[in-house]
């Protein structure tokens, strides 16, 4: 219930953030979104903990489709050291980034195929996504995640 009301926060206060901003997107900035994007996809998949220490922010929070929410960074970490995120393949599709002062949304769809060793293995699932990336002392880091599995 925290999870949804904090998602719900951040999305009216970018509503209020950017009332009489400029519609003229940013494509320089969208762009830099999207790769970050990329790279938190590829960084899970990977399992590469380094890159999502610097991509993650430390008081993230994501809404996992294990129906847990998952608090800090250390918590996915976690989930990734326990062999609970462990993929054979992930496609991230961005379908729309939203820019705003100090915040980007990305939504869209992901599809995943676990490794031969993790829980579901083999199993393939499609899942919706949001990302809420913020800017923080000059950098972006994920801060809020979201993601369901699709039902077939």
């Amino acid at each position: 219930m925290r999870a949804h009301l904090l998602v719900a926060t951040i999305f009216f206060l970018a509503a209020v953030q950017t009332f009489g901003q400029d519609s003229k997107p940013n494509d320089k900035l969208e762009q830099e979104i999207r790769k970050l994007d990329a790279a938190h996809a590829e960084a899970i998949l990977k399992r590469d903990v380094d890159a999502l220490k610097k991509l993650i922010a430390d008081d993230a929070v994501t809404n996992h489709p294990t129906g847990k929410v998952v608090k800090e960074r250390d918590g996915i970490i976690e989930l990734i050291r326990n062999g609970t995120i462990n993929y054979a393949s992930m496609v991230r599709e961005p379908e729309s980034v939203m820019l705003y002062k100090d915040m980007a949304v990305v939504m869209g769809h992901e599809t995943i195929k676990y490794a031969d060793n993790a829980p579901h293995a083999g199993q393939v699932i499609n899942r919706r996504y949001t990302n809420i990336w913020l800017k923080r002392n000059g950098k972006w880091q994920l801060a809020v995640r979201h993601a369901n599995i699709v039902c077939p």
